[in-house]
């Protein structure tokens, strides 16, 4: 083989090992641009009040009868409804006086970043006007993120909730404040892991009772986490968070963040007239 062969064959071996090199990086940067994308429209997704029909179809479409290996999200046994629970067919929980004049109604799912938001920035705002007596809260849970995102966090930290509610109100509560100061980004399924939601309920003073641990392991409240989130899938709301008053809904993010807490309770006020 003379000297320009050779280099022919050694720059036509070359040229292919950049090319395949080319296209093997041009294939990595469009398969991160759709996981970019997902991500993008999960997000459009839950922002507030949402009128996506595409959140309808997702809402729609989860799976209740849950299946896997982890018990927390098993949704196949009896339903056993947690003590405290109200509402049509215990699907609400009540937080405040029973006796309050208004009724602030929350829908919220666990793995929503904007729930998170709301309720790190307004949460303790919203609290201090039911614990006062301006309001009692109704919160109405979903799970519609796992289908969109994939996993299980949403049903089993509602789940291991019907636990906490199991054992009060005010440790429901408390609980679900823990889950949403302590929320992963909404990719990561931290909260389909048990384990790691009882390291959660360590935050929760007197919340790990035997019954509630064993709870929380078995999903024993996976069955009625289910029949919460088809509640909520059945109410017409579209979107997390959604807040209404009396069944009017309120403003509560402006510009894509939430409002301060001074405008929340200046909001409540307005409505309540």
């Amino acid at each position: 083989m003379t000297q320009n062969s050779k280099n022919s064959k050694n720059n036509s071996t070359s040229g292919n090992s950049r090319s395949g090199g080319k296209r093997a990086a041009t294939e990595r940067l469009r398969e991160e641009r759709r996981l970019a994308e997902r991500s993008a429209r999960i997000r459009r997704r839950t922002i507030v009040g949402v009128a996506s029909a595409a959140v309808l179809a997702l809402a729609a479409g989860v799976a209740f009868a849950v299946g896997g290996s982890d018990g927390g999200a098993q949704a196949s046994g009896p339903l056993v409804v947690p003590a405290n629970a109200s509402g049509a067919d215990g699907t609400v929980v009540t937080y405040g006086k029973a006796d309050a004049a208004h009724t602030l109604q929350v829908y919220e799912d666990f793995r929503c970043p904007y729930c998170q938001q709301l309720e790190t920035t307004d949460g303790p705002t919203m609290q201090a006007l039911a614990d006062d007596g301006t309001y009692k809260i109704e919160y109405h849970l979903a799970t519609f993120l796992d289908k969109g995102l994939g996993g299980q966090g949403s049903r089993t930290a509602l789940a291991a909730a019907g636990a906490a509610l199991n054992e009060g109100v005010d440790k429901f509560k408390q609980f679900h404040d823990v889950l949403y100061a302590n929320q992963p980004d909404e990719r990561d399924d931290a909260f389909g892991d048990v384990n790691h939601l009882l390291d959660l309920a360590d935050k929760v003073p007197g919340l790990k009772t035997d019954a509630f641990v064993k709870a929380v392991q078995e999903g024993t409240y996976a069955p009625w986490a289910a029949k919460v989130s088809k509640a909520f899938d059945d109410s017409g709301v579209s979107g997390t968070p959604t807040v209404q008053l009396d069944g009017k809904k309120l403003e509560v993010f402006g510009n894509g963040t939430p409002v301060t807490p001074d405008q929340y309770t200046a909001l409540v006020k307005q409505a309540i007239g």
